[in-house]
């Protein structure tokens, strides 16, 4: 099966995974913050390495959450939020003001991100019955490039094209959006793995 090459049905089943996963984790993150969160995934599509650069800017500095997937489908999921918006999060849980991240920032943003790949990966595992589980998570603050770079392409292990959830959070009365990016880089077979326990190999 060409990674690049899926079927509209294998989109559509790989986008109820992703809207059931934003619906565990808004329902997390909403007990989390003791407020309304509601979280919906407006796209799922197959990107190539190539094109991450060139839609979010490989140069911009962001801030990347970091799983480890283990078990039956390995391969590493990235989380990925502006700088401004993970301390807009950082404020809305701790009631830190700051311009930089501080190391209790950073323990809010792997919490953060442990609850949504966690969402994501019980979804995949109740679905497929699969042993799917997340390491613990970790943050990196830097240029874009430099993040999929020393995590991902110089392992040699993951394909060109990765699968990108694009996620959107809202909360607030006023239903501020929270954007982010959610990459899922499967090691080879662990997507067609989905897919066969799906019924869409």
């Amino acid at each position: 099966m060409s990674f690049n090459n899926f079927s509209p049905i294998q989109m559509d089943a790989l986008k109820e995974v992703g809207n059931i996963g934003a619906g565990n984790a808004a329902t997390a993150l909403s007990q989390l913050l003791n407020r309304k969160i509601d979280m919906n995934v407006p796209a799922i599509n197959i990107v190539s390495f190539q094109d991450i650069f060139s839609s979010i800017g490989g140069e911009d500095l962001v801030v990347g959450v970091i799983v480890r997937v283990l078990g039956d489908t390995p391969g590493s999921m990235l989380y990925v939020l502006n700088k401004d918006t993970s301390l807009n999060i950082i404020e809305s849980l701790t009631g830190e003001v700051s311009e930089e991240i501080s190391e209790m920032g950073n323990s809010v943003l792997c919490e953060i991100g442990n609850i949504v790949s966690g969402s994501y990966l019980n979804a995949i595992a109740k679905l497929t019955n699969l042993m799917i589980m997340p390491s613990v998570p970790a943050v990196a603050t830097d240029m874009l490039g430099a993040i999929l770079s020393t995590t991902f392409i110089e392992s040699g292990q993951y394909d060109d094209y990765v699968l990108d959830i694009e996620s959107v959070f809202r909360q607030g009365e006023n239903s501020e959006e929270i954007g982010g990016h959610f990459y899922f880089i499967p090691m080879p077979g662990s997507l067609e793995k989905i897919l066969s326990k799906l019924g869409l190999e």
